[in-house]
Formats: C-alpha cells, sequence, structure tokens
C-alpha cells in the first residue's frame, strides 16, 4: 500500500479536472495538499470562481489535510507565493505537480504574439516559476518528486497548437536537465502526459472523451509522487486504462570516417537517408555523455 502520511504535496491548476483528482487522491493517501487554482477560465481570463476553495474542502471534509492557494504561476512571484504556502501551513514540501494550463489555440498563420506569451507564461515559465523554489527546499531536505506535464499535442504536434505544442516539449527539456540535477538529492522528475476528458479537451477528443475519464491518471501520477517510484526521467502516456512510455531513441545511423577520402558529403547524406532514419538497432541515451560514448567506438576506430 503506498502511503503519503507525512508527505506535502503543491499541485497547480488543482481546482478543477486532473488537478482536482490528483489533490484528491494524493490527500486520501495521507498527503498534505495544497491546492492552488486561480480560478481563471480555460483561456486564462478571469472569474470570480474559487474551484481551489471547494476542493481543499471537500478534502477537509473527508478527513484529509489540504489548504487553498490562489497564486498564478505565470509571474516568479506568483511561483515563489504557491510553494511558501506550503512551507507556511506544513513546514515543508515534497511533492510538486506542475499541472496548471491554459489554451489559445490558433492556426500558425494567424497566431498572435499575445497568446503565445500567455501559453507560454503557463505552462512554460510558470513551470520554473514554481519549480526552482520548490526544487531548492527538497533539495535542502534530500528528497522531492516533482512531476511535469507535457501532451502529446507537443510530442507529436497537433494542428492549431503551435504555442502549446512547443510550451509543453519545453518541459520535456526542463524534466531532462533537473533529473541530472536532483539525482544527488533523491529528487526524481518525471513528465506524464494525459489523454484524458478534460474542460481543455472536450471537443478535440469528441466522442472519445467519454472513455477518457481524468481520473484514470491520477494512480500514474500518485506513483510519481511515491518514494515508491523507481523511475527519473521517464515520460508516460495515459489514455484511459492504458499506460505507456514516450522516449527518444538515437539510430543507428550511416557512418562515414571523417579521415576519409573527402570526409562526409552532400551527397553521401542524400545517399543514405534509409540508413539514417532506419529504427532498428536504436539506442535510447540517458545523457550527452551517454551519446557520445555510443559514438567513440566509430569515431576513434
Amino acid at each position: 500500500m503506498i502511503s503519503f502520511t507525512n508527505r506535502v504535496a503543491v499541485i497547480t491548476g488543482a481546482g478543477r479536472g486532473l488537478g482536482a483528482g490528483y489533490a484528491r487522491l494524493l490527500a486520501s493517501r495521507g498527503a498534505a495538499v495544497v491546492v492552488n487554482d486561480p480560478g481563471v477560465a480555460s483561456d486564462g481570463t478571469a472569474t470570480e470562481a474559487t474551484p481551489a476553495e471547494e476542493v481543499a474542502a471537500e478534502i477537509r471534509a473527508a478527513g484529509g489535510m489540504a489548504v487553498a492557494e490562489h497564486s498564478s504561476v505565470a509571474t516568479p512571484e506568483g511561483g515563489a507565493a504557491v510553494v511558501q504556502k506550503a512551507l507556511d501551513e506544513f513546514g515543508r514540501v515534497d511533492i510538486l505537480i506542475n499541472n496548471a494550463g491554459i489554451l489559445r489555440d490558433k492556426a500558425f498563420h494567424n497566431l498572435e504574439w499575445p497568446n503565445l506569451d500567455a501559453v507560454l507564461d503557463v505552462h512554460l515559465r510558470g513551470a520554473f516559476y514554481v519549480t526552482q523554489p520548490a526544487f531548492r527546499a527538497m533539495r535542502a531536505q534530500g528528497y522531492g518528486r516533482i512531476v511535469l506535464t507535457a501532451s502529446n499535442a507537443g510530442i507529436l504536434g497537433n494542428f492549431g497548437q503551435a504555442n502549446y505544442g512547443a510550451a509543453k516539449m519545453g518541459l520535456v527539456g526542463l524534466m531532462n536537465v533537473l533529473r541530472h540535477e536532483g539525482a544527488k538529492y533523491d529528487i526524481k522528475v518525471n513528465t506524464v502526459a494525459p489523454v484524458a476528458r478534460t474542460r481543455m479537451t472536450e471537443e478535440i477528443l469528441g466522442p472519445a472523451a467519454a472513455r477518457l475519464d481524468p481520473e484514470a491518471v491520477a494512480p500514474v501520477v500518485a506513483y510519481f509522487c511515491s518514494a515508491e517510484c523507481a523511475v527519473n526521467g521517464d515520460v508516460w502516456s495515459v489514455a484511459g486504462g492504458n499506460v505507456s512510455r514516450f522516449f527518444i531513441g538515437r539510430t543507428a545511423g550511416y557512418f562515414k570516417h571523417p579521415g576519409g577520402e573527402g570526409g562526409l558529403t552532400v551527397e553521401d547524406v542524400a545517399g543514405h537517408v534509409d540508413a539514417i532514419r532506419a529504427e532498428a538497432g536504436y539506442t535510447v541515451p540517458g545523457s550527452v555523455q551517454e551519446e557520445l560514448q555510443g559514438m567513440a567506438p566509430l569515431l576513434f576506430s
């Protein structure tokens, strides 16, 4: 039985949908939860809703521990305030789930820069603003679990979501760095790519939405948040009851020794596209150093 007793979790965008499900599950297993949500509409515009208060009250009514927090993650001050709430109320932060998000979809040729900035501010910069103070606290205490939220719109691409897709793949890059920087301090950083019915995705998913319950994502995120988590730097896709791993692989490719006659030419590249792209024999380097080590036998032959 995986327990979160004596753990403190900070969850952004936790007033509705996926984030609320994460908050309820972690709290039901003993975590004290900071439920962050400024109560805005799905495009980030202001509303008068107080969903964070509602989720926190629901958790407390069920016997759990939770407080609401209403800062926007889109500024450094807001990000710091979210983490400070956990430190003030519960004295530590063990878990951070970066879940906050908005949509400003437009075909790329019609994308206006304010809609690029708004999406980057919440998804990508917002993750930086919340994660840095949490990472510092985790580093000092020698333990932490961080979950970032990517999307198949970034990993695979989706029409009309250039701003959103770019922000989501930026989070994968952030994860890849933090998993190295945090490893020494037992800080594990993983990424979930959920395919689930939420107010942001219901229209995009169409008829499949009914089968993509957001509650099915919460167990995967909870595993990433647990002391029992055995992975670091993974991206897992979760859709309904299906859980799978996305990864970046490197093909064996084509090699022409740089000391050979003339070296590599444009024509060499054009003539070996199939070999360069062939998926058989791929590797999955865990770092820049591992990639270089994999190339060494060729370069020094």
